[in-house]
């Protein structure tokens, strides 16, 4: 749960920037976000814990 909150964090920071940086340079950020939460979203289901576990 702290890596989405900590990734939704560097989200919102880079969303403000993003307007002034070249395209390129926006999309490089974007695309290693996305592969960082998709690598998370992969582990957490792996793991094999439910969201009823308690």
């Amino acid at each position: 749960m702290v890596l989405i909150v900590f990734a939704l964090l560097l989200l919102g920071t880079f969303l403000g920037p993003v307007a002034h940086l070249p395209l390129p340079v926006s999309v490089v950020a974007g695309s290693l976000i996305a592969a960082w939460l998709l690598t998370f979203l992969v582990r957490e289901r792996l793991s094999g814990r439910c969201e009823g576990d308690t």
